[in-house]
């Protein structure tokens, strides 16, 4: 739906330009329920303690622990064979409308992806806001150190797609582009006013692609009601920092467990399963390495 709207061009110029490119509108009001319905199964079940891999409150970044005693404000491993709802968060994430821009912004075909996360980001019990960063990109580097990073080519992307209205995403708007200003070196790592920060507003249905390095932060209200499907795909043969970005997250531990080979006839999309699979066997081959965390909470 969305992506008719838009060619495969304009969305590399818009991620190029602006470091985040936003879809409207890509699923129907059937699939919109459909996820709907799985994620509040499945938040709820974390939130008793039933689903060991959680994001806690007040921790920013991996590795989580299991104890939910102070609330939660994610349900991580969506694609992971022992969620009841897999089938479902899988038929979403090797969808249509996440495929068809992925492989244009990447310029690449279904077959050079490597399946990477697919997690959910939920309402915290209490208002909670992560830090201004980059997600790959530590924050006590050099300038010149982080335009070098800045300059590696990407073979991946990451996207959220909204089940509910959204701002908590705020981004600074091209700064993928280049270092850290001295004012956002200096700023408070919660700032709430950085210069030209935006919040990229999405309304149900719709997804937002960014790279991953722009400077940016989540702001969660315990007031709304969140539910964000919060995924990334990359290229095989990505670099090791790459392969630490996603493999922090505990994916290795499991992915070989994961069987797509009912998904073509559970989604009602032939060809699902192999592509699904594929994007497995192409994971495997990184995914036992221990490749370290990405950030720290320290």
């Amino acid at each position: 739906m969305g992506t008719e709207k838009m060619t495969a061009e304009e969305l590399r110029l818009r991620l190029a330009r602006d470091g985040f490119v936003r879809i409207p509108c890509v699923l129907s009001p059937n699939e919109l329920e459909t996820l709907r319905s799985a994620c509040q199964r499945s938040a709820d079940m974390a939130r008793r303690g039933e689903w060991p891999y959680v994001r806690t409150l007040p921790k920013q970044f991996p590795p989580w622990n299991s104890d939910v005693s102070q609330g939660i404000w994610g349900v991580q491993h969506l694609l992971h064979p022992h969620l009841p709802d897999r089938d479902t968060f899988a038929a979403s994430y090797f969808a249509p409308y996440i495929i068809d821009p992925v492989t244009a912004l990447l310029e690449c075909k279904p077959d050079d992806l490597v399946m990477e996360l697919y997690n959910l980001l939920i309402r915290p019990e209490r208002d909670f806001a992560l830090r201004w960063h980059r997600d790959d990109i530590p924050p006590d580097i050099s300038p010149d150190e982080e335009e070098a990073r800045l300059k590696t080519p990407i073979l991946h992307t990451q996207w959220n797609l909204s089940l509910y209205d959204d701002q908590s995403l705020i981004v600074v708007p091209a700064s993928h582009l280049r270092a850290r200003s001295e004012v956002e070196r200096s700023a408070d790592p919660f700032e709430d006013n950085l210069p030209g920060q935006l919040a990229v507003k999405m309304n149900a249905g719709d997804v937002v692609f960014y790279n991953n390095n722009i400077l940016h932060r989540g702001v969660y209200t315990a007031k709304s009601e969140r539910m964000t499907l919060h995924g990334s795909m990359g290229i095989g043969g990505a670099d090791p920092a790459r392969a630490r970005n996603v493999l922090q997250h505990g994916i290795g531990d499991w992915v070989d467990q994961c069987d797509f080979s009912d998904l073509s006839h559970s989604a009602g999309q032939k060809g699902l399963s192999e592509m699904a699979e594929g994007f497995k066997r192409r994971l495997i081959t990184i995914g036992r390495n221990d490749a370290g965390y990405s950030q720290s909470d320290d």
